[in-house]
C-alpha cells in the first residue's frame, strides 16, 4: 500500500513494514523522504494494533545508500545545521518509537542510511550487505547522531576507526563488531526479519515499550539514577492486566495471551 511518494507500508496482522521506495537512486534519503518517514512512525507508534514494525530499503541493492548529494551539496552553514536537527529527530522518534523496529538491512546502508539503522531496535542484515559512515570523504561528517550512536554500539575507538576512515565493512565485520545483531543469507533476510517481528509482537507491549525506554534512557543517566527509574518502570508493570496474564499463564504451563492493558 503507497502511504506516500517515497515509502511503501505494508500491514499484516500485528507487523507492518516500511520500505524506502527510490531504488533508482539506492533509497537515498532525501528531506520529503525524511518527513514521510517521520509521519508514517508517528502513525504506527499511535496503532495499537501494531505491536512491531520492519524497515527495510526496496530492490536488492541498497537499504539506503546514505543521504541525498544533491541536497547536501547546497547546503549553508545554518541550513546544513537545521538538516542535520531534522533528520535526528526523525531517527530519535525511530529509536524512542516503544516498539521495537527491525532494520532489514538488504544492501548498502551508507552515511544517512547506517544512522538509520542504528537507530532501529535490532538489525538484521543479509550476508550480502555492506555498512559504513564515509561522509568524511566528503568533507563533512555525520548529521544524524551517527557519530553518537556508532560509537555507543562499537565502542569508541571502532567508531572512530570507521568515522575517520570512511571505510565500508561487510555484514560479517559489522557483526564482529556488534553493528548488527545477526546475519543471514540475502534470499532469507525478509522471512527472518518476519519470523523475529512476529516473535516481539507476541510479547506483552507494555513490558516492550519499558524495556527500550530503559536501556534508551539508562544509557544516557548515572547508573544510581538509572536503576531508580528501572525500578519506577517495574512498579509501573507490576499493575498491568499483562503481567497477571503472564505470571498466571506461566504457572497454569500454557502460552500468555497479552493484550497489552
Amino acid at each position: 500500500m503507497n502511504v506516500a511518494q517515497n515509502l511503501l507500508l505494508d500491514r499484516d496482522g500485528a507487523v507492518a513494514t516500511i520500505t524506502v521506495n527510490r531504488p533508482k537512486v539506492l533509497n537515498a534519503l532525501n528531506t520529503d523522504t525524511l518527513d514521510e518517514l517521520r509521519r508514517a512512525i508517528l502513525a504506527l507508534k499511535h496503532d495499537d494494533g501494531v505491536r512491531a514494525v520492519i524497515l527495510t530499503g526496496a530492490g536488492e541493492k541498497s537499504f539506503v545508500a546514505g543521504a541525498d548529494i544533491n541536497e547536501l551539496a547546497a547546503q549553508t552553514p545554518a541550513g546544513g545545521r537545521e538538516h542535520a536537527i531534522r533528520g535526528q529527530h526523525v531517527l530519535d522518534l525511530i529509536e524512542n518509537m516503544g516498539k521495537p523496529v527491525i532494520a532489514a538491512i538488504n544492501g548498502y546502508a551508507l552515511g544517512g542510511g547506517c544512522e538509520l539503522a542504528m537507530a532501529c531496535t535490532l538489525r538484521i542484515a543479509a550476508d550480502t550487505a555492506k555498512l559504513g559512515q564515509p561522509e568524511i570523504n566528503l568533507g563533512i561528517v555525520p548529521g544524524y547522531a551517527g557519530t553518537q550512536r556508532l560509537a555507543r554500539l562499537v565502542g569508541k575507538g571502532r567508531a572512530l576507526e570507521l568515522l575517520l576512515t570512511g571505510d565500508q565493512i561487510g555484514a560479517p565485520e559489522a557483526h564482529r563488531l556488534g553493528l548488527v545483531n545477526r546475519v543471514v543469507p540475502a534470499a532469507e533476510l525478509m522471512k527472518e526479519s518476519r519470523k523475529l517481528a512476529d516473535a516481539l509482537a507476541a510479547k506483552a507491549p507494555i513490558a516492550v515499550r519499558y524495556i527500550i525506554d530503559a536501556v534508551n534512557k539508562g544509557l544516557e543517566i548515572p547508573f544510581p539514577q538509572a536503576q531508580v527509574f528501572e525500578a519506577t518502570l517495574f512498579g509501573l508493570v507490576a499493575s498491568t492486566d499483562d503481567m497477571r496474564e503472564g505470571t498466571r499463564a506461566f504457572l497454569e504451563k500454557r502460552k500468555a495471551e497479552f493484550r497489552g492493558r
